[in-house]
């Protein structure tokens, strides 16, 4: 166990919160201590929900341990069930709480309520919290629907052609604090709509346990987010029979391949290969003049497994970006990014080390980089422009306006996202070209930030000073570089500075260069085009 300042994933009770505050008519006994309560903050802050999520915590303290704690949680339960009268009791217990072996599932059970208990069991150190949440979706359905596995069930996803009426699916794995999940669902359900496919069941975003009961009368179940949903889908398809969809719809090429799998799925035939041209900029964008001015930038993708996957495709295949880094820290995930990358070039980064994540983003010296929460503040002190992808995020990052990553929709706002800080960093190259200019003098600042002329602090945190400090210590490996070397490299763009100054470096050290003028950066550069 090691310490840190930022975590990708909160402990698996997170997750569990997760689904339950997601739903309607569940609520979560978590035994847990006083200190463990924070989890609050995350819905009411971020989601900015107007309601406290169904959670009841025990909030034993330190002197309570000396007594008869099972007998605290007997309690709550209790009083939780009289209280918020739920159609389902999730019961389990924190990190802390875990240490205690109170068994509040056991205890829970035993009570004689008239009603379903689901009790999770989620090994606080050795599981993060998208595993916590796909345990606990996995094991509400699994709960309410195990009476209902026979031995000679039969499923055909072409009944609704038998029986006269519109295919039905169910969308499976959004929730709360997931990245634009609320988007995503209305979206999806519209381009199905279009299709004359109906939704059956959405959950467990909105969705109460009697829905739950009622996901095994859908024709396919679509795995929207498999970090939540793959484990329920898997379970439903091996005791039912309902098959389900691998293909996520983040992107023009991904959509179009998601619609052909689900047609065939349902035995229908896809009406309309233009679709996308007609619903989505990106694709025009693509093949425009001003498209030439992102082909080949250099872009660096990191995130939950969903979301860094799609990312890596929509770069490489649909803007023409060269992909320079690829990794997750979705372990559950990460056979998958593994082989995304090796078809890259690359080796995946797999890490929960922010710290690990931003060192490789700056060795890789990108010119976007593409991540969570954590690698904005990263790229921010790199002087980068970043798009957020993927969770942890921002509230910033959950939006009041209607703007999904799946579908066509979500094309264009994936465009508008990734292609407008580079946009921007082009007007910060130019601001830093002419910044010598009278229309100048009185600092006039760009897009990332506002810096008093007279604060030395700020001075040194601005993304222009990271690239001009240049290291000058002769102990250094590095080669020194002279006043004018440095006032020729400050005139490079920011966002592709710190390569240049690498390669440089990397050339002068190879031809035995102490000190690094104007004629070695041209040098180095005459090098690496060659």
């Amino acid at each position: 166990m090691e310490l840190t300042l930022w975590t990708y994933e909160g402990p698996p009770h997170v997750g569990a919160m997760r689904i339950a505050t997601s739903m309607e008519g569940v609520h979560y006994l978590l035994h847990a201590p006083q200190g463990d309560t924070y989890a609050d903050l995350l819905f009411t802050m971020i989601e900015r929900r107007g309601r406290r999520p169904p959670v009841t915590y025990t909030t034993f303290q330190a002197r309570d341990l000396g007594g008869d704690t099972a007998e605290l949680v007997k309690k709550n339960i209790r009083e939780a069930v009289e209280r918020f009268k739920p159609k389902t009791l999730l019961v389990g217990e924190s990190c802390t709480a875990e240490l205690i072996q109170d068994q509040p599932g056991s205890l829970a059970s035993g009570m004689g309520f008239n009603l379903p208990i689901i009790s999770l069991e989620l090994p606080a150190y050795s599981k993060k919290e998208n595993w916590g949440a796909s345990e606990t979706f996995y094991q509400l359905v699994r709960g309410l629907l195990k009476t209902k596995v026979t031995d000679n069930h039969k499923h055909s996803p072409n009944a609704w052609r038998e029986e006269g009426r519109r295919p039905k699916v169910n969308l499976l794995g959004p929730s709360l604090l997931g990245f634009r999940c609320r988007d995503d669902v209305l979206e999806i359900q519209k381009i199905l709509a279009q299709h004359g496919i109906d939704v059956n069941v959405v959950a467990p975003l909105g969705a109460d346990p009697s829905d739950l009961i009622r996901l095994i009368d859908a024709d396919i179940n679509v795995c929207l987010y498999p970090e939540i949903a793959e484990t329920t889908c898997a379970w439903i398809e091996r005791n039912f029979g309902i098959p389900f969809s691998r293909i996520v719809p983040i992107g023009i090429g991904a959509t179009k391949d998601f619609l052909k799998e689900i047609h065939e799925l349902l035995g229908m035939e896809n009406t309309n290969p233009y679709e996308s041209e007609q619903e989505s900029k990106l694709s025009w964008y693509s093949k425009s003049v001003d498209s030439n001015y992102l082909t080949g930038k250099r872009v660096f993708i990191f995130g939950d497994g969903t979301h860094a996957l799609a990312a890596a495709r929509i770069a490489k295949e649909e803007l023409g970006f060269e992909v320079v880094g690829l990794g997750t820290y979705s372990r559950e995930m990460a056979r998958s990014v593994r082989s995304a990358a090796k078809e890259l070039g690359l080796e995946a980064l797999i890490t929960n080390d922010y710290l690990e994540v931003e060192k490789a983003i700056k060795e890789s010296a990108p010119e976007l980089v593409l991540g969570t929460q954590m690698e904005r503040h990263s790229a921010k002190r790199l002087g980068i422009p970043c798009a957020v992808i993927s969770t942890p995020m921002h509230v910033q990052d959950v939006p009041a306006r209607y703007s999904p990553q799946m579908g066509w929709e979500g094309a264009n706002v994936i465009f508008d996202c990734w292609v407008h800080p580079l946009m921007m960093g082009l007007e910060e190259h130019l601001i830093g070209m002419f910044r010598h200019d009278f229309e100048f003098t009185d600092g006039h600042q760009s897009h990332l930030g506002h810096i008093d002329k007279n604060d030395d602090k700020a001075k040194e945190a601005s993304p222009n000073h990271f690239f001009n400090k240049i290291e000058s210590d002769p102990s250094n490996e590095n080669p020194i570089w002279t006043i004018e070397g440095q006032e020729e490299l400050s005139k490079i763009p920011f966002f592709v500075r710190g390569k240049i100054k690498k390669n440089t470096e990397k050339y002068a050290r190879e031809t035995g260069c102490k000190k690094i003028d104007s004629e070695t950066l041209y040098d180095a550069k005459a090098h690496f085009s060659t």
